[in-house]
């Protein structure tokens, strides 16, 4: 009996030629720098993302502390403006009982016979006017000053003899410091 084989034969197939060493690096290098360059884009994108989020979160602290600065000042501001009333304050409270204390000092030695006319008190200083019946006892009122524990630096300016309603009067002008402590 014959047989036929119907199966195709194998043809043997013949080898590929193989590839060339230059075209193989060349595609590896090709995808390796894809690959790369593809990192590198994704990397320095994902950077400039968190730089730019870092500058903007920087750019928000900036302008919180600026507003703080700006409180600390107004702070500073309105402590000073406090400190300075409560100073006047203080001076007003350690100071106010100084015009009665020139006063009565005043009255204490004020002599027979002389009056004043005109006090003027301007911080430390004293400046009156006034008037006696006698030059004497205009003399005697500035020694009487001069005596006492309260002032300092008096000074008679003049005296000048006058009338007034028809009787003989001196008018004299003296200064004169009131001391710190009283």
């Amino acid at each position: 009996m014959i047989r036929i084989n119907l199966y195709p034969l194998k043809k043997k197939r013949k080898k590929p030629k193989p590839v060339p060493d230059f075209v193989v690096a060349s595609v590896i290098l090709l995808v390796l720098s894809f690959i790369v360059s593809v990192y590198i884009n994704y990397f320095m994108k994902s950077k400039i993302k968190n730089l730019t989020a870092q500058k903007q979160a920087n750019v928000e602290k900036i302008t919180s502390l600026n507003e703080k600065i700006k409180e600390v000042k107004n702070f500073e501001t309105l402590n000073k403006t406090f400190d300075d009333r409560k100073k006047i304050i203080e001076d007003l409270r350690r100071n106010q009982s100084k015009p009665v204390k020139i006063l009565d000092e005043l009255s204490a030695r004020l002599t027979d016979g002389v009056w004043l006319s005109n006090l003027s008190v301007t911080g430390d200083s004293i400046d009156f006017d006034g008037y006696g019946f006698t030059n004497d006892d205009v003399v005697a009122f500035v020694q009487n000053l001069k005596a006492s524990p309260l002032f300092t630096d008096v000074y008679l300016h003049e005296t000048a003899q006058g009338t007034s309603d028809g009787v003989t009067v001196y008018s004299f002008k003296i200064s004169m410091k009131a001391k710190a402590d009283g």
